[in-house]
């Protein structure tokens, strides 16, 4: 199993509370002695972490440019999610809400997304194993821990689990903008799962011929397009405010 460097308080101090038996070291600023570092330092202590304290240029030649916020760790890698993980925790849940990413590969925008995910209750990330951003330091700072706790399923054949998944009750609404449909006109109850395509491209054709609708968000300003993870977030939460209503 290979191991992995993270950065920042929120995704140090995520894996540490749910898993601190993947730490390997950590690596904290010296000299900073704060509320938000100390209690990490502390919590690593208790679990037996090693800890080094290190000039700040050491510790940005480790982070390579990485926003480290002072703390940096070497882990061991997490577990990876496949088919048969997401085909349970479809079977766990009444309505499965899931979100898929097709063609997402900028690590800020899967953060991004992650936390998004987590906010809204979304069971599971679906993305393609290949052309797919992956869940590095820079995913896991962004997501502010949000990756520790939903499950980021890595497929083979995106569209054969798009289909998989709608023979097990899964309404899959995919988002373009050339449909007539507003997402905030669209039923998004029951079981569910959104489709957001790449940044410019968007959708890839098999992924599009597997949804079994289309919706788009309104756009009433100049801009023709929204970040992939504003739009993620403006879809998930009409979800859940659907869910709610």
């Amino acid at each position: 199993m290979s191991n992995e460097l993270i950065f920042g308080f929120h995704s140090v101090e995520a894996i540490l509370n749910k898993e601190p038996e993947r730490f390997i070291e950590i690596y904290a600023l010296k000299g900073r002695e704060d509320k938000r570092l100390n209690p990490i330092i502390n919590l690593a202590r208790q679990f037996g972490v090693s800890i080094q304290f290190m000039q700040r240029k050491a510790l940005d030649d480790k982070a390579k440019g990485e926003q480290h916020q002072g703390i940096i760790a070497r882990v061991k890698e997490g577990k990876k999610y496949n088919e048969k993980d997401l085909d349970q925790i479809i079977a766990n849940s009444d309505t499965p809400f899931l979100l898929v990413l097709d063609g997402v590969t900028d690590p800020h925008n899967l953060g991004a997304c992650l936390r998004n995910a987590d906010a809204a209750g979304v069971d599971a990330i679906i993305v393609p194993k290949d052309k797919s951003a992956k869940l590095n330091g820079t995913a896991r700072k962004v997501a502010c821990g949000a990756a520790e706790t939903v499950p980021l399923v890595q497929v083979t054949n995106l569209a054969r689990t798009l289909r998989d998944i709608k023979e097990m009750g899964v309404w899959v609404v995919g988002t373009a903008g050339e449909t007539d449909v507003e997402v905030f006109d669209a039923k998004l109850t029951g079981p569910m799962a959104i489709v957001m395509g790449a940044e410019g491209s968007g959708m890839r054709r098999l992924t599009r011929e597997h949804c079994d609708e289309l919706v788009k968000i309104p756009m009433v300003g100049t801009v023709s397009s929204l970040n992939v993870s504003v739009a993620t977030g403006i879809c998930l939460f009409e979800v859940l405010r659907q869910r709610r209503a």
